[in-house]
């Protein structure tokens, strides 16, 4: 098995790539290195990998069709984690263009990698941001994903379809996942709990949106990362039979899946920052604020389809991930 991990100098996928580095799998792994947030914390990841003689880093940026098209003629991956992406809900609103030529010009640059090297099954990130304006709890791989309300939900659901048809027109094996704001140690600092950590060790106000009334699926990495790497084997077949009217809409005549993938109990986004601060051993001023545009109420996965596939079952609560996080802050900020 040969595996190619984009965005292996970002928070997920810098973890993946740890975890089967650590199973001993030969792993080529590729990231921009962009200044959206502190590039130190991206290099610091990456120089955890290091000491693998199996893994091989290279800086590239998947919208780069020329250089991704070379790499994987050189290389010939078996298996691709595609977790490149730009990042950032707020953000998009921002820069649009960002999120075009990263999380879709670079889609289809790896798909069409995937398609011409005969890969055999390619996994990529998804979000729970596409499920937008549903409010329908949890959430449900059959729901409603035509709503989204920011453009990186809206690159992310793309995302899905465009790889639904690479699936049925070359008979590539995909499977998107879903995350469900996931956090823990090397996390990303634009997410809350190193904002809400940060204003706690500064004591600075912090600012909750929706004047709290908001719950978050917090999904700790480690249960991600087993998750992703269970699936990397399981090619997923054509379901026999399969049809838009009768089908389920994650499945399809083609090879193509995606799952939700998150903790499954969703927390209120006070009693997340209280838990930040007991594991912080302090508290700070809360500025309460309205919604933020291109936010969500509430995410809650339903994650029986995963379940099914691999036996995916969350083992860490939110009280022992953000201790765990915790540890991890106060070391690498200290």
């Amino acid at each position: 098995m040969k595996v190619l991990v984009t965005g292996s100098a970002g928070f997920i996928g810098f973890h993946v790539a740890k975890r089967l580095l650590e199973d001993g799998v030969n792993v080529v792994s590729i990231d921009n290195i962009n200044d959206y947030y502190d590039v130190n914390l991206k290099h610091q990841r990456l120089k955890q990998l290091e000491p693998f003689v199996s893994h091989q880093f290279i800086q590239l940026d998947v919208s780069d069709r020329e250089g991704v098209a070379a790499l994987f003629e050189r290389e010939q991956f078996t298996h691709v984690v595609h977790l490149a992406a730009q990042a950032g809900v707020r953000y998009s609103i921002e820069n649009p263009h960002a999120y075009v030529d990263s999380n879709l010009i670079g889609h289809v640059n790896i798909l069409e990698g995937c398609r011409h090297n005969k890969v055999e099954h390619l996994i990529y990130a998804s979000s729970s941001s596409v499920y937008g304006l549903n409010k329908q709890m949890p959430f449900n791989e059959a729901d409603s994903v035509d709503h989204p309300v920011s453009l990186y939900a809206a690159t992310k659901k793309a995302n899905e379809l465009l790889s639904h048809t690479y699936s049925h027109l070359y008979g590539l094996s995909t499977t998107g996942l879903r995350f469900f704001t996931v956090y823990g140690p090397w996390g990303r600092p634009d997410m809350s709990p190193i904002l809400f950590a940060t204003a706690i060790k500064n004591q600075q106000p912090l600012k909750v949106f929706n004047h709290g009334d908001m719950s978050r699926d917090f999904t700790y990495i480690d249960d991600i990362v087993e998750g992703v790497v269970r699936l990397i084997p399981k090619q997923p077949a054509p379901v026999e039979g399969w049809s838009v009217e009768a089908g389920k809409s994650n499945e399809s005549s083609a090879p193509y899946r995606v799952y939700n993938i998150g903790c499954g109990k969703p927390v209120n986004l006070l009693a997340f920052i209280e838990c930040i601060e007991k594991s912080m051993g302090g508290t700070t001023e809360k500025i309460y604020m309205d919604m933020q545009p291109g936010d969500v109420q509430a995410t809650w996965a339903n994650t029986n389809n995963l379940f099914d596939v691999i036996g995916y079952a969350p083992q860490v609560d939110v009280a022992t991930g953000v201790e765990r996080f915790a540890a991890w802050f106060k070391r690498y900020y200290r």
